[in-house]
């Protein structure tokens, strides 16, 4: 196999891959044998006609694709690598010749990483970020807390009022008909929480247990069933009980109910430090993230569109899997937003742009700095993975693919590339 660089413009490089003719033959052979029997040959069973008959009834070049696609994944890293290439999309691939002289001569046009001259990333000055924990928070989380050890407890002959929960059976109808979904009974509806169709919930305020409402409301356009989108309905109602929150004291025993401590003081104390250790960590990310924004800002990169796409895929394909934690998934994020898939990959086209040009800029100071995840990086980062989802190490490993652990080592590299940057940076 011979590569040898034809033309690099930008980001865009044509290369050609000679391949001799034996190894070629050699191609065309495995693809005869893999392809035979899908050809009908008079006098022979299936399978069973030579590769010359063949050749002969449908042409010399039947087997030539199939021979380029046993060939190329074969040679293609080797001429990359060769020509150290680096490449972020697919090739384009043409057959410029095929003969007995020169063997299969492939032209491959591919888009790589850009080129570019780093700017200043060194003495970057960035302001200090302030991670004091103030006393409110401290009792806004406690709160919290008391809040999720709240019981529901039923009130009798008291009308609804705001932030009540209210039991009800309820059954929706459009134009006099009962629709899909439109009934439940002795569902608990938080007054307040907004979960229902706008409008639903203020008419249930000032009702008593056993009392019967017609409510009425509007679906939004946007609404996910397209046959209720946009449409009034009316839901008879009728509310089964009034309940409300009864908060326990906090107190000493409520530190021992709702925790393993023995005193509200320990309680507080633990919960300032859990406070104090996520504000550390939300500052420096802030630093380390404007940190990254100054740095690539000064460097001008050309930013392959390709990169571009494959991370608003990437942005998507995240995004899918956090709807799924919430019962959805993105086709019907779309319909309840009533936008298209084209609309949603533009809004995040800025930001896609942005993080590749970062990821690039980021990976060249690397280089330049020759930076490195060492294999005791990569053992470390296994071990908190290994804490993370409570999991053997070795356990861990065994699951890992190869990609897996380049990427590990690829995301141990950029972090020690910005512990670097930290550690020459101005902080005022």
């Amino acid at each position: 196999m011979k590569a040898e660089l034809i033309k690099k413009e930008g980001s865009k490089v044509t290369l050609k891959i000679t391949v001799d003719n034996n190894k070629f033959e050699e191609a065309v052979t495995k693809a005869y044998n893999k392809t035979k029997g899908k050809y009908n040959i008079q006098g022979f069973r299936k399978g069973k006609a030579p590769k010359v008959v063949i050749e002969t009834q449908y042409g010399k070049g039947v087997f030539y694709n199939d021979a380029i696609e046993i060939l190329f994944p074969e040679v293609y890293p080797e001429a990359i690598k060769e020509l150290n290439i680096d490449p972020i999309d697919r090739p384009d691939l043409d057959v410029e010749e095929i003969s007995k002289d020169n063997g299969l001569v492939m032209v491959v046009n591919v888009e790589v990483k850009p080129e570019f001259e780093l700017g200043a990333y060194k003495g970057i000055e960035i302001s200090k970020v302030d991670n004091t924990v103030t006393e409110e928070e401290v009792k806004f989380s406690l709160e919290e807390m008391v809040n999720k050890n709240a019981r529901l407890v039923s009130v009798e002959d008291r009308a609804i009022e705001n932030g009540d929960t209210a039991v009800i059976d309820f059954e929706g109808f459009e134009n006099g008909v009962a629709f899909e979904g439109g009934k439940g009974e002795n569902y608990s509806l938080a007054i307040g929480s907004n979960t229902f169709i706008p409008g639903f919930e203020e008419q249930l305020v000032g009702k008593k247990a056993g009392e019967e409402v017609e409510v009425n409301v509007t679906f939004p356009e946007e609404y996910h069933a397209e046959n209720l989108a946009g449409k009034p309905v009316v839901f008879n109602v009728k509310v089964n009980d009034v309940k409300v929150k009864e908060l326990p004291a906090l107190d000493d025993e409520f530190a021992k109910d709702a925790s393993e401590f023995d005193t509200l003081a320990e309680l507080r104390a633990d919960v300032r430090a859990k406070l104090e250790e996520e504000a550390k960590n939300a500052s420096e990310a802030t630093m380390r993230n404007t940190l990254v924004e100054k740095v690539a800002a000064n460097t001008e990169v050309d930013v392959p569109e390709a990169m571009v796409q494959h991370q608003i895929d990437n942005m998507l394909m995240e995004l899918n899997y956090q709807l799924q934690y919430q019962g959805l998934n993105l086709q019907q994020l779309l319909q309840m937003t009533g936008r298209s898939i084209e609309e949603l990959r533009n809004e995040r086209k800025e930001d896609a742009a942005k993080l590749v040009k970062s990821s690039l800029v980021l990976e060249a100071i690397a280089d330049a700095e020759k930076v490195e995840a060492t294999d005791a990086d990569v053992e470390a980062e296994l071990e908190k993975m290994s804490a993370m989802y409570n999991m053997e190490v070795e356990k861990l490993k065994a699951s890992l693919r190869e990609t897996d652990v380049e990427d590990i080592k690829g995301q141990v590299k950029i972090r020690k590339t910005i512990d670097l940057l930290l550690e020459n940076a101005t902080i005022a």
